[in-house]
């Protein structure tokens, strides 16, 4: 059996069998505080495959960051064959700040493989793909729902490839959605790397769900040991079935302004023309009811009652037969 190769990140060579925590400098504050990228690090005594775990490229998306405390502490990862690199915080100026984007407003999930000598965003990104994305065999991205919205724990990659499929279903998430990456994301960037990526949405911004958290872990224990990361199949629970997948989803928006009631709730499988919810004039007595386009899972929902004309209230995925 081939050894496992030394790891050099930040210019920081890492043994086989070393777990360590190395802080990626970052530039300072403007009031001259110092602020770095925590990345725990655990190599493997015997070869394997490459993982990185990333959270909070969003920073007000906060469930990925205790998923990762949660996995750091588990006995089983003493057993890793190959490396596992978990970043709990990838935009810490947005975590500090409680917001989606950097301090220059900019979507760190659009700014990738980015760029040296770019703006603050595009600086962020290229340390990333440099010193993790670009050490890497496999990733998984771990996300929630912008502000006011709930996700339904699911799985978003290219299911198409036979190697992402195999990563997703070991993950067994409720959902598996067929999305091909964005331009600017971490996930195309990393795809145009050669490195096999899933995307984990799951829950709310700025709270933690307590089912997202532990789907997500048990996701990740399902992938490693996909991947022949962990031996043994001990560590997670049972798999009673393949997850659905859907190749297909749609917003369904507000027709009026005014007061939104929901009726469905996520996860839940709806018909064709079902009334799911309705808003209210909070003027008179007049109500829109709200009927759904098409069966299909509600895979993510507004949690904001008050919306305008044209904001997003369900998200629902065709699921294939």
């Amino acid at each position: 059996m081939p050894k496992p190769e030394k790891l050099l990140i930040n210019g920081q060579k890492i043994k086989p069998g070393c777990a360590i925590r190395i802080d990626l400098p970052l530039p300072p504050l403007y009031c001259g505080a110092q602020l770095t990228m925590p990345v725990h690090v655990l190599h493997g005594k015997k070869p394997g495959p490459r993982l990185f775990i990333s959270a909070a490229v969003h920073g007000d998306e906060l469930n990925g960051m205790e998923i990762i405390r949660r996995l750091m502490l588990l006995p089983a990862l003493k057993d890793l064959h190959g490396t596992l690199l978990a970043i709990p915080m990838v935009n810490v100026y947005g975590v500090l700040e409680k917001s989606r984007y950097l301090p220059d407003r900019r979507d760190l999930n659009r700014c990738f493989p980015g760029s040296p000598e770019g703006s603050q965003a595009a600086r962020l990104a290229d340390l990333f793909m440099t010193e993790i994305v670009g050490k890497c065999s496999h990733g998984i991205d771990l996300h929630t729902a912008a502000v006011h919205r709930s996700n339904l724990p699911q799985i978003r990659a290219d299911l198409d490839d036979a190697e992402t499929l195999a990563m997703a279903r070991a993950f067994n998430a409720p959902l598996l959605l067929n999305a091909k990456p964005r331009g600017g994301s971490l996930r195309k960037s990393a795809a145009e790397k050669g490195t096999t990526m899933l995307l984990y949405e799951a829950g709310e911004a700025l709270r933690f769900d307590k089912h997202s958290i532990l789907a997500g872990v048990q996701g990740i224990l399902g992938v490693l040991q996909q991947l022949d990361m962990l031996p043994g199949r001990q560590h997670v629970a049972k798999q009673t079935g393949k997850p659905p997948m859907a190749h297909a989803s749609t917003w369904l928006r507000a027709p009026v302004s005014g007061i939104f009631r929901s009726v469905a709730t996520l996860g839940e499988r709806i018909e064709r023309d079902a009334a799911i919810g309705s808003i209210s004039d909070p003027s008179t007595t007049a109500e829109t009811q709200i009927h759904a386009p098409f069966s299909g899972l509600i895979i993510g929902r507004s949690e904001m009652p008050l919306v305008y004309e044209g904001e997003a209230l369900y998200h629902i995925a065709r699921l294939e037969e």
